[in-house]
């Protein structure tokens, strides 16, 4: 495995959203978006890093002697060499998941990982970089988020899910308030007045230890 991939860090912390919230994950962040997110906590991961190999970093990721791994960035799927990585953690037996924006195509992911793709809502100001063709490529055992900064946001990822029939394709959807753009409870609360079958959650590291990073 010569392949090489920039990397921003190499982490072990719990796993603050999707379907593993709280489990102990390795997270491997990748260097690197083409995305502008008005809500990003992790703009330092936009350029800088290291080069490293693949055979590296499953050296690194061996030493939590954990289950999970999150690959992350930035934008993971940026870096072509991303797939190639993916592969690697899967084949040595590792819970993985991806981390994407959905702006690149994900046809190439290895069907062992699971997907958990932000669908951009109107309000991260990224919303044209949805890239559409990716829906009819998830699978039960991936997921898809919406990041939800105000009513209009609510409003239209609510819409979203009937228009994309989101509930046949994916076993979950994550709706998640923006941190500190919107509370936790009023979103909670318009799940609960329209009975939708989604997962609110929040971003549990911040609670815990009220770092960006999740250490």
């Amino acid at each position: 495995m010569n392949e090489t991939v920039r990397i921003t860090e190499i982490f072990h912390s719990l796993q603050g959203e999707s379907r593993t919230m709280g489990l102990p994950t390795v997270f491997i962040r990748l260097t690197g978006c083409p995305l502008r997110c008005q809500y990003c906590d992790t703009d330092y991961a936009f350029e800088g890093g290291a080069l490293q190999s693949i055979e590296r970093i499953l050296e690194q990721v061996a030493e939590y002697k954990a289950s999970y791994v999150t690959v992350t960035g930035g934008e993971p799927l940026a870096q072509p060499n991303c797939i190639p990585l993916l592969k690697a953690l899967s084949d040595r037996k590792y819970q993985v998941s991806l981390e994407t924006s959905g702006a690149m195509p994900i046809g190439g992911v290895d069907s062992r990982v699971s997907v958990v793709l932000d669908l951009k809502t109107p309000g991260s100001n990224e919303s044209s970089r949805n890239r559409m063709e990716n829906i009819p490529l998830l699978r039960e055992k991936d997921q898809v988020k919406f990041v939800i900064c105000d009513s209009k946001d609510y409003l239209w990822s609510k819409a979203k899910v009937d228009e994309l029939d989101l509930q046949s394709r994916v076993g979950e959807i994550l709706f998640s308030p923006s941190h500190e753009q919107l509370k936790p409870a009023l979103l909670a609360g318009w799940v609960l007045a329209d009975s939708l079958k989604v997962r609110v959650q929040i971003q549990l590291h911040k609670y815990l230890w009220g770092t960006e990073q999740g250490r």
